[in-house]
């Protein structure tokens, strides 16, 4: 049996290591807040409080952490536990250069690295309908394919590195398209067409996406309640104009779009990014979609 170690139980981690553990991985969980990780004994996974004996001996090790510099603290602290040849499958949403540089450190010790960000927002984590853009040399990839689908749908998008590049590419559009929903059903308030049957009506036509279906309905409901999160969106956002600036590209759209949340992460930092509604309506006054209350962490 493969043993597994995850790190990270939180929001998206906490379903994607259930997911596992119930698709009969041997996986021990470690959070930096143990409560976290002792959530987990209950659907099979073994809450491990030490970080060095959670990896010690796993043929895998998937991090679902915060941000780059919370991943390389956490490697480094793992590297001397680490056995040789084990694979270490970063999921979170990171820069392309902290992704290779992950993998220089993890090769320079005689193990591999995959990186390998998810799309799907909590509710995929839970179904387990995940999409993983996954960067990885082939052989690396087909040796963890079935654990990927344990979480979802794996894709290999290229060599090391490519998985966040794909991220980035995903998140550049579901932030451009939550705006742009964001703006169409406000347009419809203020021109008084009803915005619930405005989204009704376009739902099937070309305008059509996931987007207008899940969160153009929390924009309705003014469900703020975090799945994907304005700190999250604002930081893959950035991580798209630096991998941008690094190839010399110019992105008028997603420089638009990164100060729309910036104008709302200092106050709503962990409402769903769906909450780019509420920037809007900051930039109009006296215009708000619907009269429900508003649904906040």
């Amino acid at each position: 049996m493969t043993t597994l170690a995850f790190l990270g139980s939180g929001l998206m981690g906490r379903p994607m290591a259930t997911r596992l553990a119930q698709a009969g991985f041997a996986v021990r969980a470690w959070n930096r807040t143990v409560a976290k990780a002792e959530a987990l004994r209950a659907v099979g996974a073994e809450p491990v409080a030490d970080l060095a004996q959670a990896v010690r001996g796993a043929q895998v090790v998937i991090s679902m952490l915060e941000a780059g510099p919370v991943i390389g603290a956490v490697m480094g602290a793992a590297l001397p536990a680490l056995a040789p040849g084990a694979i270490w499958i970063d999921m979170s949403s990171t820069r392309h250069d902290e992704a290779l540089g992950f993998h220089a450190t993890l090769r320079a010790h005689g193990c591999r690295f995959i990186d390998a960000p998810v799309s799907g927002g909590v509710g995929g984590a839970e179904n387990g309908t995940l999409a993983i853009m996954a960067g990885a040399d082939a052989a690396d990839f087909d040796q963890v394919v079935k654990i990927l689908e344990a979480m979802g749908t794996p894709q290999r998008v290229g060599p090391v590195g490519s998985g966040q590049v794909a991220k980035l590419c995903n998140q550049l559009i579901v932030g451009a398209t939550l705006n742009v929903v964001a703006e169409a059903l406000l347009l419809a308030e203020a021109a008084g067409a009803d915005p619930a049957a405005v989204r009704e009506a376009i739902r099937g036509g070309f305008a059509g996406s996931r987007i207008l279906e899940v969160h153009g309905q929390r924009m309705l409901e003014r469900n703020f309640l975090p799945g994907g999160q304005v700190k999250s969106q604002l930081k893959d956002l950035r991580n798209v104009l630096a991998a941008a600036g690094a190839v010399g590209l110019t992105l008028p759209v997603t420089e638009l779009v990164t100060r729309q949340y910036e104008t709302i992460e200092h106050s709503l930092p962990n409402a769903d990014h769906a909450a780019a509604l509420l920037a809007l309506e900051q930039l109009n006054p006296g215009l708000r979609l619907g009269d429900r209350a508003d649904q906040l962490p």
